[in-house]
């Protein structure tokens, strides 16, 4: 029961981590009329919050280890609910850029500290249930927004996006200093082995990994071959991921020429895909290999994004959007899983948490970059962008796996 509580929250924890990615780029074009700001911008906006979230993310490892996942969390929140509670008061943009960073602060303890406990944990399912309760934050985001701004003003969105943020810390908090709970599940059995039976170690207690050590010169050669091929993968794949979310309203309204209405349902769509298949993997009985997932994910991402860089007609391009989100949603959690079974669980504690700071980076980067290239060639560039996007993601894959193949 204690358990099954922590999966909850640690559930909701994801929702409330992908309601500002939802919320943003649906909120973009009336916040910018609101600070008198150019369409580009954006990109700045995401570049500055990558910054908090990187630099959480290179000791977020230590950061479990000392105080445990509960106060990693608690933390992050708190520093969302302050996020939020800025934008929803900012008189200009250069506030905006202020607090932001603490959204990425936030992202990078919440995402790390959640990626590394149950990646660590060998529960499969679990991590793309964690996936897909991220998605149904990201898929509710844009309906907020848009009903926000129908009313009048994208303001009350972040405070709505404040009051979970509040109300999440401070059950995390609860958790930190009362709960006898485990915060991570049972560790990952060694192969061929039976499974341990489930114990529940402390609260908030930081995850447990195997205590045979890999070999100096395994180490040695997975630094060398595995982590910059690892980073540069999650770099472009989150790149994608958040530029196709973030630009798509703005390309629907300014390109497409959709109304506000049809635009937010759009965004809906892309995000709700991305949801609907990361929570199938996690509910079939018997999963989808990761590796399966993440190879035939890359390929059909290509022709995703092909398709809407076509842009044959406004339906059809959307419906490529919509189809690019379900193509993707396995891929992050699936490379996670795989990540013990290149590195081992003690490289992994760190390797998972430096994986998805570089997915914050090439969240934000990328994005940014992108923006500057709408700002200086206009939105048509989107379609071919994000198509090298897709191409550069399966090349880096391949590379991966080629230089640090998961144990099978």
């Amino acid at each position: 029961m204690a358990q099954r509580r922590t999966d909850i929250l640690s559930l909701v924890s994801f929702v409330a981590l992908g309601l500002p990615d939802g919320m943003l780029g649906t909120a973009w074009p009336s916040m910018r009329r609101s600070f008198g700001a150019p369409v580009g911008d954006l990109g700045l906006v995401l570049l500055v919050s990558t910054a908090g979230s990187v630099l959480v993310t290179t000791f977020v490892g230590s950061l479990i280890r000392r105080s445990g996942v509960a106060a990693v969390l608690a933390t992050g929140l708190g520093c969302a609910a302050v996020a939020a509670a800025g934008f929803a008061l900012a008189p200009v943009l250069g506030m905006i850029l202020g607090v932001t960073v603490l959204f990425g602060l936030a992202a990078g303890m919440i995402d790390g500290g959640l990626n590394t406990a149950v990646g660590l944990s060998g529960r499969r399912r679990l991590l793309n249930l964690l996936h897909g309760a991220y998605g149904v934050g990201t898929a509710v985001g844009p309906l907020v927004v848009t009903a926000a701004v129908l009313t009048g003003s994208w303001r009350p969105a972040y405070l709505a996006l404040f009051a979970v943020d509040l109300g999440m810390g401070v059950l995390w908090a609860r958790q930190w200093h009362g709960a006898t709970a485990a915060a991570v599940p049972h560790r990952r059995p060694a192969a061929g082995a039976a499974p341990p039976a489930r114990t529940a170690p402390p609260a908030g207690a930081a995850p447990p990994a195997r205590t045979a050590p890999l070999a100096g010169a395994q180490v040695r050669g997975y630094r060398r071959r595995g982590v910059a091929a690892g980073i540069a993968v999650f770099f472009v794949y989150t790149g994608l991921e958040v530029s196709a979310g973030q630009w798509e309203t703005t390309f629907n309204r300014l390109h497409l020429h959709l109304s506000v209405g049809d635009a937010g349902l759009a965004a809906f769509g892309y995000w709700a895909m991305l949801t609907a298949v990361r929570l199938g993997l996690g509910l079939v009985r018997r999963p989808i290999g990761s590796h399966t997932v993440v190879r035939w994910g890359s390929v059909l991402a290509v022709l995703a994004t092909a398709l809407i860089w076509a842009q044959p007609t406004a339906v059809i391009t959307v419906l490529g959007f919509v189809l690019l989100g379900g193509f993707l949603a396995g891929v992050f959690p699936a490379l996670i899983d795989l990540t013990p079974g290149r590195v081992g669980d003690r490289q992994a504690q760190h390797v998972i948490a430096w994986q998805v700071g570089a997915a914050a980076a090439g969240g934000a980067g990328i994005s940014a970059m992108l923006g500057l290239l709408i700002g200086a060639a206009g939105l048509g560039v989107l379609g071919p962008s994000i198509t090298v996007l897709a191409l550069a993601l399966l090349g880096a894959e391949l590379v991966l796996d080629r230089l640090a193949p998961p144990a099978r």
